[in-house]
Parts: C-alpha cells; sequence; structure tokens
C-alpha cells in the first residue's frame, strides 16, 4: 500500500490559497458573481454619492461587508479541503495498519 493520492486536494488548496489572497489584495477575479455584484453596486453607489457631494460611508460599509464575506468563505473552503485530506491520510494509515497487524509474518 502506497502513499495516499492527495494530488488532487493538494492542488485545489493552493488554488484556493492564492484566490484568498488575491481577494486580501483586492482583486476581482476570484469572487463569485454574488460577491461581484456587491462590491460594484457598493463603488458604484459610492462614486454617485461622492458626485453628489455626499458621505460615502454606507457604501464603503458594504464593499467592506462584500470583501470580508469572500475572504470567509475562501478560508472555509481551504479549512474543508484540508480536513477532507487529512482524513484520507489518516484513512490510508489506519488501513496500512490494519493490513500490518493482520499478517502472521
Amino acid at each position: 500500500m502506497g502513499k495516499p493520492d492527495t494530488r488532487r486536494l493538494d492542488r485545489e488548496i493552493r488554488k484556493a490559497n492564492r484566490k484568498l489572497a488575491a481577494v486580501r489584495e483586492r482583486e476581482l477575479w476570484p469572487l463569485d458573481s454574488r460577491e461581484r455584484r456587491a462590491v460594484m453596486r457598493a463603488a458604484a453607489s459610492g462614486g454617485y454619492r461622492l458626485h453628489r457631494g455626499e458621505s460615502t460611508g454606507r457604501a464603503e460599509t458594504a464593499m467592506d461587508t462584500a470583501w470580508q464575506a469572500a475572504e470567509t468563505r475562501l478560508t472555509a473552503e481551504i479549512t474543508a479541503l484540508q480536513t477532507e485530506r487529512q482524513r484520507i491520510v489518516t484513512e490510508t494509515a489506519r488501513d496500512k495498519a490494519a493490513k500490518k497487524s493482520s499478517g502472521w509474518f
């Protein structure tokens, strides 16, 4: 019994970490459509209010909330992927130990 096959999960974890870094840099490409719409809506609202000479506080709060939601989603996704990877590794180790202990030689 060889090493557990975690290449797919490792690749997904790396991809999610790149997305999280991009979200922290306020890049739009890793956002899903709902999050992208929320950020664009807040930016448009803030621009409109700024043009009228009004306060942009509510739009800034909405934009910060949208970015925070994206960051939370990606963090949860990374945690789930890492948990799944650990489960696979543990299961493989348990199977290997059971196979070793069951033999008489």
